[in-house]
């Protein structure tokens, strides 16, 4: 069975909230979505027929104002075509790099009341997922 990732372990948030937080960062976010979302029992959107793509988009709508707030922006969305180096059997729908001001903005979103609840939506949307921080470089014509 492949492993998946859909949360952050412990080890992996604490070594984000060891890094500098008074820098702008970058989070490269890779996403593969589930044929139909899986929301907990007794959540309101539960028994809807969305598949996990329409979930996520709700994950967006919900979660889009606080990530406005707190200095959130996209620098770059694409969708996924084929791999030419890694493992074959790799596939994403959908991959991002969200840009904001410093790791508390960060930090202050996803701990926020509201996103707490709209982050229900990324859950049951996402089969599998990857959220890689980096610190912007400069962008020119060399490697």
């Amino acid at each position: 069975m492949t492993e998946t990732y859909i949360d952050p372990s412990r080890t992996n948030f604490d070594a984000f909230k060891d890094l500098p937080r008074d820098r702008p960062i970058h989070m490269l976010n890779l996403l593969q979505y589930r044929d139909m979302a899986q929301y907990p029992e007794g959540h309101e959107n539960a028994g809807k027929d969305w598949s996990g793509r329409r979930a996520y988009r709700e994950y967006g709508a919900t979660s889009g104002p606080i990530f406005k707030r707190v200095g959130g922006s996209i620098v770059w969305r694409g969708l996924f075509e084929t791999v030419v180096i890694g493992p074959d059997a790799m596939r994403w729908h959908d991959g991002f790099v969200a840009q904001y001001p410093n790791a508390d903005a960060f930090l202050e979103m996803v701990t926020d009341p509201e996103y707490q609840k709209a982050v229900v939506n990324r859950t049951a949307a996402l089969a599998d997922s990857r959220l890689v921080r980096f610190r912007p470089g400069e962008a020119g014509e060399g490697f």
